[in-house]
């Protein structure tokens, strides 16, 4: 999801979402030598994720992932940076994918980390893997009985000059793929589920993350409501849908409310606000060895320049106060080489597949404010930029 310019329409800028979550303060810049290209190093005999540039992929946001078996995770990534050729040292000439890129990881024998991207070709041209005349952005994937959905976002352009994000969310779908045995996800048979007569417009990520948890699937959904021009509510409320309706879920997805109640009709009056998170991005997981959920999400503040964890009992909290996990967020501290006035942050989110007792595994992604079509842009000059940061962190 990169950010598009308002009179651009073959490139992206980061949505509305973001510009919701990120009212930002310009820094002072402070331009440092960088390295000339991307590298992916781990610590060794650890199998930790690492997004190198190989297959044709240079770069990508969202960073969703789910276990598909023993053996294969699952990878997912909206507006992607792609290139046939191999080695490159910047982004100047490259096209980018907009929807959604895909990848699946595994570990060897060794505790090597190994990732392939699948880069759809149609026509001679890279493509997103979803959607043939959609602009699709993954979500939080889950697995019931058997079936993997994958929820998309489906974003159309407003083309309205003069504003500068011109496009909005259109609709919420779930990716249906009843059998992921194939080792090429492009060889996987899909269909799709429309979600969005059941989702008030209101809504802007429906499955910012879900949580397949006893008879229901939760989600997460960033909630945005105004009155009068005038914002009401704001922030992550909890939705679920029965796993013996999600083939079709209109009329069945209830809203969890500040009376500890499930109500099918969402009501801005009602309706409970579980994390002041904000965000269209997060992941909500289950640590059996705590016996706690654990909510991971990036700071909407200062660019988002911290990353934050919650935890709870219950899906439905509540929630404990936020604490930051101790670690920079390179990209937006104006003392790193990595700094630029421009970058801003997002996408936190845990990676349970790869946790480690009391470490967690997590990633964010960094973005560019500057204008990406031109060649002198950060984002294009720089490599290590608008991919997902892989960090383990304990707690």
């Amino acid at each position: 999801m990169i950010f598009m310019h308002r009179n651009l329409s073959n490139v992206t800028r980061k949505s509305f979402l973001i510009f919701l979550l990120l009212l930002i303060i310009p820094l002072i810049s402070c331009s440092s030598l960088l390295p000339e290209k991307y590298t992916a190093a781990v610590s060794p005999g650890q199998c930790l994720p690492a997004f190198p540039d190989k297959d044709g992929w240079y770069g990508g946001d969202g960073a969703y992932s789910i276990s598909l078996d023993k053996e294969r995770t699952l990878w997912l990534f909206g507006d992607t940076f792609v290139a046939r050729e191999e080695g490159k040292k910047d982004r100047v000439d490259m096209d980018v994918i907009l929807g959604t890129t895909i990848a699946v990881s595994t570990c060897s024998v060794d505790n090597k980390f190994k990732i392939k991207y699948y880069l759809k070709n149609k026509n001679g041209k890279l493509v997103s893997l979803f959607g043939e005349d959609e602009w699709l952005w993954p979500q939080d994937p889950f697995i019931v009985s058997n079936v993997l959905y994958i929820p998309l976002i489906s974003v159309t352009p407003t083309n309205k000059e003069g504003e500068l994000f011109n496009f909005k969310v259109a609709g919420h779908k779930f990716a249906r793929i009843k059998n992921f045995s194939a080792a090429d996800p492009q060889k996987w048979n899909v269909d799709y589920i429309d979600l969005t007569p059941a989702i008030p417009p209101e809504i802007r990520a429906f499955a910012a993350t879900s949580v397949v948890y006893k008879n229901y699937v939760y989600f997460y959904p960033f909630y945005s409501y105004s009155k009068d021009k005038v914002l009401v509510v704001f922030g992550n409320i909890l939705a679920r849908i029965p796993v013996s309706k999600l083939d079709n879920p209109v009329g069945t997805v209830e809203y969890f409310t500040k009376d500890g109640t499930w109500q099918n009709k969402l009501n801005p009056e009602t309706v409970k606000i579980v994390l002041d998170a904000s965000v269209s991005e997060l992941s909500v997981r289950y640590h059996a060895a705590d016996k706690k959920w654990i909510a991971v999400y990036l700071s909407t503040q200062n660019k988002g320049d911290r990353l934050i964890y919650q935890e709870s009992d219950k899906p439905e909290g509540p929630w404990s106060a936020p604490k930051a996990l101790g670690v920079k967020v390179s990209e937006v501290d104006p003392k790193s080489p990595m700094y630029d006035k421009n970058n801003f942050c997002y996408a936190g989110k845990e990676h349970i597949e790869f946790v480690r007792g009391k470490n967690l595994v997590v990633t964010y992604v960094c973005n560019s404010a500057e204008d990406m079509q031109s060649p002198k842009s950060f984002i294009r000059r720089n490599l290590f930029l608008y991919r997902p940061v892989v960090r383990e962190i304990g707690y």
